[in-house]
């Protein structure tokens, strides 16, 4: 229901979720109830979204100023958390659409209407954004370069052309952030403008190719996407300022306040291995032994183990926010390392507990394996362990 309007955009009326932890672990379940049926058939996981949807999360960072909750990073990273627990792949889709929402409330910078239409469906269901920016020729925008693909200006706006890679999602997006350089008359060819271009996923000329057949988060249909002259309004693109020596810098070349989404949603995996390596101890008794093998001090130690790595990783997440929070900004060219660490916890854990299972930890017939292959790809999220130690490094030794 519109409640109000706004210069940017509509208002309407969002619920306010239920953010305690009952009200967690109950969405946590529900999305948890499809995991294991969406990553055999790779399809979007429509019916763990709805969970998610229903309980108001997919659009509790919706700013106040359009009618939504507008939660805050801690907020946000407690829902992921919550939602990767149940299903990455869910925790994916749902961790673009937060933090696309997020920036929206923090900068507006959509197109009006678009972003109207936008609020306008996530009213009545799950109504999905990524930001489209990998290359098949590029790779990652994070490790230098600028796109090939290309919006050229014109009378009336713009024209998109390119092809991406890795763009999650799939044909099920509603909106695409697509990165893209801009060519226009007066540009500069040599240091052209670098933005995102806002697009409706329903527009012509967008055509979906099936390349996804991934190890973990199959689920998520990231797959390759071609534009071919998809017709845009002037505003649709949002220019990335290049620095002041004029160099452009991709943002996510490091991890900022706002980019806590990805790493929430693997902590949620690795709290997922916790539970089933705990369900599995506490229910197997060998014959030899006559007890459950949660009894023995071997299994009490490896539980130890696991759970010290993710309480390291929610400690790490949210001691981080609440410092930044306090405005400690000191923490700031830290994060990347940080969001390193949670990674290497993240995997500790769900290896930990395959590896002291033996066969049952890497049959697929537990869901153990399932949480080993989703926590391993925590590692392509940028900025990756590399770069970020490469960072780290040179700023400690001042080179």
């Amino acid at each position: 229901m519109r409640v109000d309007s706004a210069p940017e955009a509509a208002a309407y009326d969002f619920p306010v979720p239920d953010l305690s932890a009952e009200g967690l672990a109950a969405v946590t379940a529900g999305i948890a109830g499809t995991a294991t049926e969406y990553d055999r058939t790779g399809e979007t996981p429509w019916k763990g979204l709805d969970v998610a949807f229903r309980a108001g999360l997919l659009t509790a960072t919706v700013g106040r100023r359009y009618g939504g909750p507008g939660v805050g990073q801690r907020d946000l990273v407690r829902i992921l958390t919550a939602i990767g627990e149940g299903d990455a792949s869910v925790g994916l889709l749902a961790s673009n659409l937060l933090m696309s929402h997020a920036g929206q409330a923090a900068h507006p910078h959509w197109p009006v209407a678009y972003y109207d239409d936008l609020l306008r469906r996530s009213l009545d269901g799950p109504a999905l954004v990524n930001a489209i920016r990998a290359e098949p020729e590029l790779g990652a925008p994070a490790r230098g370069g600028i796109p090939k693909t290309t919006a050229t200006r014109t009378a009336d706006g713009w024209v998109l052309s390119g092809h991406k890679a890795y763009g999650s999602g799939g044909e099920a997006l509603a909106y695409h952030v697509v990165w893209a350089v801009a060519d226009e008359p007066g540009g500069d060819p040599a240091r052209p403008r670098v933005g995102h271009v806002i697009v409706p996923g329903g527009r012509p000329g967008i055509r979906w190719v099936r390349t996804w057949d991934h190890l973990g988060l199959r689920a998520t249909h990231t797959d390759d996407v071609i534009y071919e002259n998809v017709e845009l309004p002037a505003d649709a693109f949002v220019e990335i300022p290049r620095g002041p020596d004029g160099v452009y810098r991709d943002p996510a070349a490091m991890a900022g306040p706002g980019g806590f989404g990805h790493p929430a949603l693997y902590v949620g995996v690795a709290r997922a291995a916790r539970a089933a390596f705990a369900e599995f101890a506490r229910s197997r008794v060998p014959s030899a032994l006559g007890r459950p093998i949660a009894t023995t001090e071997r299994i009490q130690a490896v539980a130890g183990e696991i759970d010290l790595q993710v309480v390291q990783a929610e400690t790490l997440l949210h001691g981080a926010l609440l410092r930044l929070e306090a405005g400690d900004t000191s923490l700031v060219p830290e994060l990347s390392v940080l969001k390193a660490a949670v990674a290497r916890s993240v995997i500790a854990a769900t290896q930990t507990a395959v590896a002291a299972l033996g066969n049952p930890g890497l049959s697929r017939h537990h869901p153990l394996e399932r949480h080993l292959r989703d926590a391993l790809c925590i590692r392509v999220h940028p900025p990756q362990e590399d770069a970020a130690l490469l960072a780290s490094g040179r700023r400690v030794l001042g080179a």
